[in-house]
């Protein structure tokens, strides 16, 4: 995806191009320090959205936002920060009046306190158990990319690292092991191949 492809061919650091930023306010220092990360952010606002198109808005708007954020801030390492604060942006944005729904509250649908937590504990465990089977019906590419992407939180470049994989057969593992993954946990709960 042409989007996302690092064109950076500057040899100085993070924290180089910060203070220039600073001192000169120069947009194009801002976006060659930016395109160093831009597969990070995007992969931390899909994380979130679960929407590509999304995701890709909320890349730009959080550059966006970098131009007088990083002026103001004092930032030592860049990396981090902008995780953060493409973490926060996301979860913001989801808090925003028109992606909140209220729910009319039912007086005869509540339970004890008790058995709410009780079927709460074994619906998790439940969920847990059909997690790990299906984990296992996996390839060993797509269950060790979808661990290392969903439970560790590493980028794909983190996961191209450990692995020793190509860029695209890391996306192409985690799109499809999220695929083959949500169909299995699909077709646990219709009861469909229940092996557990």
């Amino acid at each position: 995806m042409s989007f996302l492809k690092n064109i950076s061919h500057n040899s100085l650091s993070d924290k180089e191009l910060v203070a220039l930023y600073k001192e000169s306010g120069d947009m194009a220092i801002l976006g060659e320090l930016y395109q160093r990360y831009m597969e990070l952010v995007y992969g931390v606002c899909l994380k979130y959205y679960k929407d590509p198109e999304t995701a890709k808005d909320s890349v730009m708007q959080i550059f966006e936002e970098l131009v007088p954020k990083l002026r103001k801030h004092e930032v030592e390492n860049f990396k981090p920060w902008l995780h953060q604060v493409a973490k926060n942006h996301c979860l913001m944005q989801l808090r925003t009046p028109k992606n909140m729904k209220t729910v009319e509250f039912k007086y005869e649908l509540v339970q004890s306190e008790d058995n709410v937590q009780l079927n709460g504990v074994l619906e998790k465990e439940e969920k847990f158990k059909k997690l790990e089977f299906c984990l296992g019906t996996l390839t060993n590419e797509q269950r060790e990319t979808v661990k290392l992407f969903y439970l560790d939180g590493k980028c794909y470049n983190e996961i191209v690292e450990i692995t020793g994989l190509e860029w695209n057969q890391v996306r192409s593992f985690i799109q499809n092991g999220r695929r083959n993954l949500k169909l299995c946990m699909e077709n646990e709960k219709l009861g469909v191949g229940n092996e557990l």
